[in-house]
């Protein structure tokens, strides 16, 4: 009877008859991955319903509530007062998976010597003060510097972090990039990039480095968000309208389930379980 199942980065349809049930879901695309897994996943037990994902950023999850275009939005960061405001009483903000927010390098600037930063080098380099890698250990090479859009969880964790304001500006960035798989192909083209890439999003060509805490470098891990000794961690969170129906409501229960933790922990993430 369901003779396809469509999928893409930025979005996942599941064929179904007229008589489905569509859940539209919007917003970070650190949460994307998880909720288009389990979409798949839901689906086979329930193949009269219909669930849509979307990217954009955490921003545009929580004003997708707020605007009623979306019954499920995806946040990588906290909910601020005044989003709080906006979305008003009855809304359930529901995490689901911790993460970490790792500071990402070429592999060359990696291989460089570039191995660990203290938070302070790390606000340095993306204010502009630091310049060349060469400051830090590292390769004679100007540094990159790779800041994201307004919108995006990631960029507002980071902010907060390093350089103690979400909404700072990055005087030293020269790039702005949206999605995770942007930023993760800029910084593998690149010799000298640096950037801000969800944890799951390393590999080979996009390391991590340890950010230095009380004097010892700690990496971005799973393990570390944790034990807590990582200093750029967030919580993963799904938000539900508050006139969501019992369908959307059962699919986050399925997000928490056994099952569904399974999926967070598939995907490069903390169950919260």
């Amino acid at each position: 009877m369901y003779r396809y199942l469509f999928i893409s980065l930025f979005a996942i349809t599941v064929a179904s008859p007229v008589w489905a049930i569509t859940i539209h879901s919007a917003g970070s695309t650190t949460v994307l991955p998880v909720v288009s897994a389990a979409a798949q996943a839901y689906h086979a037990s329930h193949p009269n319903v219909t669930i849509t994902v979307s990217g954009g950023g955490s921003g545009v999850g929580i004003a997708s509530i707020v605007q009623g275009t979306a019954a499920l939005g995806m946040a990588s960061r906290e909910i601020d007062e005044k989003e709080k405001a906006q979305l008003g009483d009855g809304t359930q903000v529901v995490p689901i998976a911790m993460d970490a927010v790792a500071v990402a390098v070429s592999k060359a600037v990696s291989l460089g010597g570039v191995k660990q930063l203290s938070v302070e080098q790390i606000a340095d380099i993306y204010r502009g003060k630091i310049n060349n890698w060469k400051e830090v250990g590292g390769p004679d090479s100007r540094i990159l510097v790779i800041d994201k859009e307004a919108s995006r969880g990631t960029r507002h964790v980071f902010a907060e972090a390093v350089l103690g304001n979400a909404h700072a500006r990055a005087a030293g960035a020269s790039i702005i990039s949206g999605s995770n798989n942007e930023e993760q192909a800029i910084i593998s083209r690149s010799n000298s990039a640096i950037g801000m890439l969800s944890n799951a999003w390393l590999n080979d060509e996009v390391r991590g480095i340890a950010v230095v805490v009380r004097g010892h470098g700690v990496l971005p891990s799973i393990e570390h968000v944790r034990d807590g000794s990582y200093p750029i961690s967030r919580g993963l969170h799904v938000i539900l309208a508050k006139d969501a129906g019992p369908e959307v409501r059962d699919f986050v229960a399925f997000l928490l389930s056994e099952t569904g933790q399974k999926i967070v922990e598939k995907s490069g993430y903390l169950p919260v379980r």
